[in-house]
């Protein structure tokens, strides 16, 4: 491995990956904070069960980690551009023929499909070398099908075989 001047060490797994399904796939080292936000809607009065398709909550997930080494900035274009893709579709969505969007978020507490990216904050520090720190909110913007609560259950069980190789896997 080779030497750099960064504090942090990132020849490890990282922290959070971000990927559009093929070749755009951005590691975040060392995610200091992730939280998940759900909000659940409430019916309006009076109305049936024939509504369950419709999305019953909106998710936001905001994380903050940072980019580093050499390659901070090549990572820093990376995610503006697939924060834009993220809007107009993902090559995920051309896979699956649209059945899917979106980005894929994997992290430590969830594996999510079909995300959208909201906002992002960069700053630099005279106290990090060699570090740019990012704040990323996501959000889930599932397309109304049963592939979504597929893709969800299957996450349970990738996110439980994370837990049960712990160490093996690195931790995150």
């Amino acid at each position: 491995m080779a030497i750099t001047k960064s504090f942090q060490n990132y020849g490890t797994i990282p922290s959070a990956i971000i990927s559009d399904g093929a070749l755009n796939t951005i590691p975040l080292w060392a995610v200091t904070a992730l939280s998940l936000s759900q909000t659940y809607h409430l019916p309006p009065i009076g109305s049936s069960g024939a509504r369950a398709i419709v999305s019953t909550h909106d998710d936001t997930i905001s994380l903050n980690g940072i980019l580093v080494g050499a390659e901070r900035y090549a990572w820093k274009l990376a995610l503006e551009r697939i924060a834009e893709a993220s809007k107009r579709g993902t090559a995920l969505g051309a896979l699956t023929g649209g059945k899917v969007g979106g980005l894929i978020l994997v992290t430590s507490m969830t594996i999510r499909t079909d995300m959208q990216i909201q906002a992002l904050l960069f700053n630099v520090s005279s106290t990090k070398r060699d570090v740019i720190d990012v704040g990323i909110t996501m959000t889930h913007m599932p397309l109304p099908s049963a592939l979504g609560v597929l893709f969800s259950a299957v996450s349970v069980g990738i996110g439980a075989l994370a837990d049960f190789g712990g160490s093996e896997l690195g931790g995150g």
